[in-house]
């Protein structure tokens, strides 16, 4: 069962470790998700949301339609949707903010088959976002792609940053790290102390205006100072295949 791949120990799950591990467990002996996932919820006061069976969506109803119209999040079995709920665990806040969001798309737009700037920043910040407290010098050189001060002469300063990967896509894909999985970066220009914390900032500052202009630098993950074995070897991040020059 895929769910059982799951290293609780790799340094970017250590914020899902709460009630990740105990979900997961629970699934792994037969338990299913949504079952799994309500428990967990039912020792979150107030928890906005409950988890039911994918097949509970109306055919017909958008996913994101039925979820604001219900707090009943249709949930299939496997690490994508497990991830998916234990981010509506951790962050209701911005989880609903980022439901009521695609909603608002919804009405406006419609459902189209390609997705406009605004839905296609909240689909990108909803699947594969990290988000990043740091340092300016950091974080403009992460913005810049400039590898070779952001992992070699700014290294001593990740110690003043702290990264969330947020995106429950990526959270799915480091299930099998690979050296090019890239998160989109979002940056939280406060000092958020903790999860609840960072839940409300987030909460309050995502905008479609702002997500439509893609408000993102990208990461390589494993590059992170202390996430990954082999970048203790200055030459990982020779590898431009991955570490990538910035567009002209």
């Amino acid at each position: 069962m895929e769910v059982g791949l799951i290293d609780w120990q790799a340094p970017w799950l250590a914020p899902w470790r709460v009630w990740g591990e105990d979900v997961s467990q629970q699934v792994v002996a037969g338990k299913l998700q949504p079952e799994a996932l309500n428990q967990a919820a039912s020792t979150v006061a107030g928890s906005p949301v409950r988890f039911v069976p994918h097949g509970a969506l109306p055919e017909g109803v958008a996913y994101e339609q039925h979820i604001f119209d219900t707090g009943c999040i249709p949930t299939r079995e496997g690490l994508h949707d497990l991830f998916n709920g234990l981010a509506w665990l951790q962050f209701p806040l911005t989880k609903k903010r980022l439901n009521q969001l695609h909603v608002a798309q919804i009405a406006h737009s419609g459902i189209q088959p390609v997705r406009g700037p605004a839905r296609d920043g909240l689909t990108l910040f909803d699947e594969n976002a990290a988000v990043l407290q740091a340092p300016d010098t950091l974080w403009d050189a992460l913005a810049a792609k400039d590898w070779q001060s952001l992992f070699g002469t700014l290294r001593p300063l990740w110690q003043e940053a702290h990264l969330l990967l947020l995106g429950h896509a990526l959270l799915e894909k480091l299930v099998q790290p690979r050296k090019a999985i890239t998160a989109h970066v979002y940056r939280a220009s406060v000092a958020c102390q903790t999860a609840a914390e960072l839940d409300a900032w987030l909460a309050q500052d995502l905008s479609a205006e702002k997500l439509a202009a893609k408000p993102f630098a990208h990461l390589p993950v494993l590059g992170v100072p202390h996430w990954w074995p082999a970048n203790e070897d200055p030459q990982f991040y020779a590898d431009s295949g991955v570490f990538r020059s910035p567009r002209s």
